[in-house]
C-alpha cells in the first residue's frame, strides 16, 4: 500500500484530483469542489515536472518488483504460496481496483503492509480507512491483518545505513567524517502533527536507529520537504537547511531519503533537481543516498518483517493490528477512524 504516482504525463491531473481529493491528507474548504479546481490549475506545472524525470513516476515499477521479490522470498522462509498485490492510494492501480483483482483471484487471507515505514493518519491511515470503506461496502469476506508501521526494523535500518555508506565512500577519506547527514522526509501540517499524530517521532526514531548503525560517526539532522500551501507546516523545510548549513560554513552534504521505500517525483525532481541545484548555487557539495528501489537487503527485510507479522499471530503474542494502531490520535476529531481500527482489529470479518 502506497500514494502512488502518475505512471504517464496524462495521468497526472486524475492523481491530482485524487490527492487533493484526500480529507486526510490535505483538508480543504468545499473538498468536492475544490479539490478538481486545484488539481486542475496545478497540472500544467507538474507535468513539466514529471517530464523532467523521465515522463511519468517509477514508483509502480520499483513497488512491483519489491512485492514480486519479497513474495518469492516468502515462499523459501515460510513455505505455502505468496502473491502481492499493488495498492495505491491516488493512482492506478486504485483501492476498489486491487480489490477486484484479489476477489477474482479467490483471495480469503491477507495483509495490508504499509509501504510507509512510519505511520501518519495522512498516509498510512487514509490508505487503511479507503480499503475500509471499499472492503465494508463490497463485504468480499477477506481476513485482514496489518503491518501498520516499521521504522525501526534492523533490515530497514540496514538498508538505510549501507546506501549511506556507499554514498559516504564518494568523499575523500580525510573528509568523510565531517559531511553532514540530511535526513528528509515529507512534512506534515501541524495542525495534523498538534492533534497528536505520530508521524514525526517515528521519523526520528527510524533516524537515531540509522545512525547508531552508524555509529554515530557523523553531525546530522533531520528535515522536511514538500510543503504544500500557506499552513504551518513541519519543519525546518529542506530547503531552508541547505541555506543555513551553507552560511554556516559546511561544505559536503549528503541527502537521505528516510520516509520513501523508492523513487519518485519527491527524490527524481525536487531532491535531485531542485535542491541539487540550490546547493550548487550556495557552494555545497551535495550527493544523495541512492533510494531502497531493488535493494537485496530491502526486500530481504520486507519478506522477514512478514514472516515475523504471520508467526506472531500464530502463536497469539499479537492479534491483526498492533498496539499502536488501536489508539487514536488524543485530539482525533473523526469517529470514522475508531470505526476503522475496529474492524481492522476483527479481521475485518465482522
Amino acid at each position: 500500500m502506497n500514494m502512488g504516482g502518475p505512471s504517464t504525463l496524462d495521468e497526472v491531473q486524475f492523481f491530482l484530483t485524487n490527492l487533493f481529493s484526500d480529507p486526510d491528507l490535505i483538508p480543504l474548504p468545499l473538498q468536492k469542489f475544490s479539490a478538481p479546481i486545484i488539481a486542475k490549475r496545478r497540472t500544467p506545472r507538474i507535468v513539466q515536472q514529471y517530464a523532467e524525470i523521465g515522463g511519468g513516476s517509477p514508483i509502480l515499477r520499483w513497488t512491483t518488483e519489491q512485492g514480486e521479490g519479497m513474495a518469492k522470498l516468502l515462499e523459501e522462509l515460510v513455505g505455502g504460496r505468496f502473491k502481492s498485490y499493488t495498492m495505491f492510494r491516488y493512482a492506478n492501480p486504485l483501492t476498489q481496483d486491487t480489490l477486484d483483482e484479489m476477489r477474482r483471484d479467490g483471495i480469503k487471507r491477507a495483509i495490508a503492509f504499509t509501504q510507509y515505514p512510519q505511520y501518519s493518519c495522512s498516509t498510512t491511515g487514509s490508505s487503511l480507512m479507503e480499503l475500509w470503506r471499499k472492503s465494508k461496502a463490497s463485504k468480499d469476506g477477506i481476513e485482514w491483518s496489518v503491518i501498520d508501521r516499521w521504522g525501526t526494523h534492523p533490515g530497514l535500518v540496514e538498508a538505510f545505513a549501507q546506501n549511506i555508506q556507499a554514498t559516504l565512500a564518494q568523499y575523500p577519506e580525510s573528509e568523510r567524517s565531517s559531511v553532514v547527514l540530511l535526513f528528509s522526509a515529507h512534512s506534515l501540517p501541524m495542525t495534523i502533527v498538534n492533534r497528536g499524530d505520530p508521524y514525526v517521532s517515528e521519523v526520528a526514531a527510524t533516524v537515531s536507529a540509522i545512525m547508531d548503525r552508524l555509529g554515530n560517526k557523523n553531525p546530522y539532522r533531520l528535515v522536511w520537504q514538500s510543503q504544500v500551501g500557506p499552513r504551518a507546516w513541519m519543519g525546518p523545510q529542506t530547503s531552508d537547511a541547505l541555506k543555513g548549513l551553507a552560511k554556516l560554513g559546511q561544505k559536503n552534504v549528503v541527502l537521505v531519503p528516510v520516509a520513501f521505500t523508492s523513487d519518485h517525483i519527491e527524490t527524481l525532481y525536487e531532491l535531485d533537481l531542485e535542491y541539487g541545484k540550490e546547493a550548487k548555487e550556495h557552494g555545497l557539495n551535495l550527493r544523495r543516498a541512492e533510494s531502497l528501489n531493488a535493494s537485496p537487503v530491502f526486500i530481504r527485510a520486507l519478506a522477514d518483517i512478514v514472516a515475523e507479522h504471520l508467526e506472531a499471530i500464530k502463536s497469539g503474542t499479537r492479534g491483526y493490528t498492533s498496539a499502536q494502531m488501536g489508539l487514536r490520535c488524543p485530539q482525533c476529531p473523526h469517529d470514522r477512524c475508531g470505526e476503522q481500527k475496529a474492524w481492522f482489529a476483527k479481521g475485518g470479518l465482522h
